[in-house]
């Protein structure tokens, strides 16, 4: 499926008005574009190719899940048309994809789009024209601005709150540590050491002996890990994607450099970041998860773990079943189908807004018990719970209570 550009679930219709009234009386049907009796089309981007195509698993995800509704009748008798394009992680071809689906196939609202960069790239454009960028895929703070950017709506965890977490760990756990701090050079990166230094809190400069940003486009950062070891720290941070943290778990074990390693959540995928980097390399990794594991043993015969393998190998049969990217392309589809529902015949942009800002406990059965997706129209932050996990040189391991956020 890389190869191609478009991953549409239905052939599109032909979008209607804004605001189009269907029937009368109670029965009243409020239509935005890309509305009608029969379907909604919605449209999304994401990395199918380029330095981040590993995260592409979860665009095929969200395709999968709607096709998936579809086959089992749609959303309130209408099928839900999911065009998603290639962005590439390049911030100007997901504006102009992003163009391509509000302006040429008139969608109802761009959906589950992923990425920090892509979605900087298009916010303004979206909020501007008042097109919902319903449930976007990052922890970016930037993200949650209801008062100043009301149709963008994030649902993912705080990069800010998952630096603090790991920061309360390193200083409960290694109070006189050394820390040496890889990360991005996008909002992700100086997101997640914000929240590191918060969570070190006064002990924040002392204890970080160095940063070192990359870029994406960076070829390799084993240099920059190089540069790391030479400064005798005995914790490296590492705030970066699969690719980049591969590199660097495999150059820290070539070096012979054995610091406790923790890892950015979004690249704690097995297949894609420590299978290259290596599995004995990577053990003792710690990383944050909110999700059910679908390698855990204590998930094997858990009813919603079960459904999502079946969803996977019916809808997904080319999908590595041991890779759990694809799992939060499947939560926010189910939540951005959930918002669908509750829109009912009210299928203006206005209210899904409304309806994708209530969120009150709301649970999706593959999240971790005790962790349901809350919200409101004065902060769109959903998630407010995690785990710390480590990784036991097979699978990753729980090591506690579920910490709020």
């Amino acid at each position: 499926m890389k190869g191609f550009t478009r991953r549409g679930v239905l052939n599109g219709a032909t979008a209607i008005g804004a605001s189009t009234l269907i029937g009368s009386g109670a029965a009243r049907a409020a239509y935005g574009p890309g509305v009608t009796d029969t379907e909604i089309k919605l449209g999304t981007t994401s990395p199918y190719s380029g330095p981040a195509s590993s995260f592409g698993v979860f665009g095929e995800a969200q395709v999968a899940f709607f096709k998936m509704i579809n086959d089992k009748g749609g959303i309130n008798g209408r099928k839900i048309n999911l065009i998603s394009l290639d962005n590439a992680f390049s911030p100007p071809k997901a504006l102009e994809q992003t163009r391509t689906l509000v302006e040429g196939d008139g969608v109802f609202a761009i959906a589950g789009a992923l990425g920090t960069p892509p979605n900087a790239a298009i916010a303004k454009y979206l909020n501007d024209a008042k097109v919902p960028n319903l449930f976007l895929v990052s922890g970016a703070e930037r993200f949650n601005d209801p008062k100043n950017f009301p149709w963008i709506i994030p649902l993912y965890p705080s990069y800010v709150a998952q630096g603090e977490i790991y920061g309360n760990y390193i200083k409960a756990k290694k109070p006189g540590a050394k820390i040496a701090v890889l990360y991005e050079n996008d909002d992700l990166g100086k997101d997640y050491v914000r929240g590191l230094k918060k969570g070190l809190g006064d002990k924040a400069a002392s204890m970080i002996v160095k940063e070192r940003s990359h870029e994406l486009s960076d070829p390799s950062i084993e240099s920059i890990v190089v540069e790391m070891n030479a400064t005798g720290a005995d914790v490296y941070v590492q705030f970066t994607t699969p690719k980049f943290a591969a590199q660097s778990i495999r150059k820290t074990a070539a070096l012979g450099w054995k610091p406790l390693q923790i890892l950015a959540s979004n690249a704690a995928s097995i297949p894609a970041t420590l299978v290259p980097a290596g599995l004995e390399n990577s053990r003792g990794i710690i990383s944050a998860r909110w999700e059910k594991d679908i390698t855990g043993p204590e998930f094997a015969d858990d009813q919603a773990i079960k459904e999502f393998r079946q969803f996977e190998a019916k809808y997904m049969p080319r999908a590595n079943p041991a890779d759990q990217t694809a799992m939060p392309g499947y939560i926010c589809a189910y939540a951005i189908a959930e918002v669908l529902r509750r829109c009912g015949n009210e299928l203006t942009r206005e209210n899904l807004v409304k309806m994708a800002a209530t969120l009150r406990d709301f649970p999706v059965p593959t999240l971790l018990p005790g962790i349901t997706l809350s919200n409101s129209p004065d902060d769109y932050s959903a998630y407010h719970a995690m785990e710390i996990i480590q990784f036991n040189g097979e699978r990753w391991v729980g090591l506690g209570e579920l910490i709020r956020i």
